[in-house]
């Protein structure tokens, strides 16, 4: 599935099944809630925490998917071509970034 398909899908699903879309003020807390989610789960999957029993059922990819979900809906009510503006941000880090990487140090 390409970017801007993927954005009509949502606007579509968000128009039928989910009436409208809520206030970007309630999608960027909802945003929030669900980068918080993949947070938990990163923290006990690859950190040093440890899962609880009601933690076991847990989707590392559902979680991701919630987020893509409600960041799609806020570029479609804001109006912002995903595609386009992840194509100028590849090229700024293209640029600005052309040598940051392979020189740092840290990264050998």
């Amino acid at each position: 599935m390409e970017i801007a398909q993927a954005q009509t899908l949502v606007d579509n699903w968000i128009k039928t099944t989910g009436i409208r879309y809520f206030s970007e003020l309630t999608n960027t807390a909802i945003l929030m809630e669900e980068v918080g989610e993949v947070a938990r789960i990163m923290a006990r999957q690859y950190g040093e925490q440890s899962f609880k029993k009601s933690d076991e059922a847990v989707n590392l990819a559902d979680e991701m998917a919630d987020v893509l979900f409600v960041l799609i809906c806020l570029a479609n009510q804001t109006g912002i071509d995903l595609t386009e503006a992840l194509e100028k941000n590849l090229e700024k880090k293209s640029i600005r970034d052309a040598d940051r990487h392979r020189n740092n140090k840290k990264l050998k």
